[in-house]
């Protein structure tokens, strides 16, 4: 055999390795919310496999699981969290976690099976809202919105219950897992649940809410989080496109009528 030949072998058997990589799936674990989540990132993996990204997507039902295994390995991403939750749960757990693209805007609403209106809420009503310092926030601002209380100046969008320095009709608020909210409405006056959690309870913001916050320039906007140190390599901005992608976007605004909306 002569070298010639061996050296031209070698150099096939180089390109055949070398194209198999190349052509290779890559492979992601990513966390999100059920309902809502669970059918968008359907359609995200059906197209991120195209791109040659294999996705596993893993669904929560709970608001602090998904970053706690996020940073500590089990997951490789997560999307199910607005930048504010991010932020807060960073700063208070230490989490090396960074958000790498926007997804949705879920516009939070408030929902009554015992009032028509925000008028009907009568002096002393038991209002609920999520237990998390963000989401909680996002529900006192509506509340504040609608003239229903008045919160402390220079509280941002994370005040508390203790920040309420106005409070004339004299609500009482229960603070609940974000989760537990729409089972527990029968036993409120009315409460303030996340998107998320009210279409799986079949209620639609926009048609079964007695007030909804504003969709423009709303902060809450919901993102993309992997570990800090993983941020800048190539598979996710693989995963990035995959998502932000117009087909995606199609699928949101029919699939939801306007309830969840696309931010990119």
């Amino acid at each position: 055999m002569s070298k010639q030949w061996l050296v031209v072998s070698a150099c096939a058997l180089l390109c055949v390795l070398g194209s198999g990589a190349v052509g290779a799936q890559q492979r992601l674990k990513v966390g999100v919310s059920g309902g809502d989540g669970e059918l968008i990132w359907a359609k995200v993996k059906e197209i991120a496999a195209q791109k040659g990204v294999d996705l596993q997507v893993i669904v929560f039902n709970d608001y602090l699981l998904p970053n706690a295994a996020l940073d500590g390995g089990d997951l490789d991403a997560n999307a199910f969290q607005h930048k504010p939750f991010l932020d807060n749960q960073i700063a208070v757990r230490g989490y090396k976690i960074s958000a790498i693209a926007g997804t949705i805007v879920e516009p939070i609403g408030l929902y009554s099976v015992k009032v028509k209106s925000v008028a009907g809420l009568a002096d002393g009503a038991q209002l609920g809202i999520p237990n998390d310092p963000s989401n909680g926030g996002r529900a006192l601002l509506l509340l504040q919105q609608q003239g229903l209380i008045k919160l402390r100046e220079g509280t941002g969008i994370t005040p508390s219950v203790r920040d309420i320095v106005a409070n004339s009709h004299k609500f009482k608020f229960r603070e609940l897992d974000a989760a537990q909210l729409p089972r527990s409405l029968r036993d409120l006056d009315a409460a303030v649940i996340n998107t998320n959690y009210a279409l799986q309870a079949n209620l639609h913001p926009g048609k079964d809410s007695i007030a909804v916050e504003s969709s423009k320039d709303n902060p809450y906007g919901n993102v993309i989080a992997v570990r800090t140190v993983d941020k800048d390599k190539p598979v996710f901005k693989l995963l990035v496109s995959a998502y932000q992608n117009d087909e995606v976007r199609r699928f949101i605004l029919k699939q939801f009528d306007g309830a969840i909306l696309p931010v990119f």
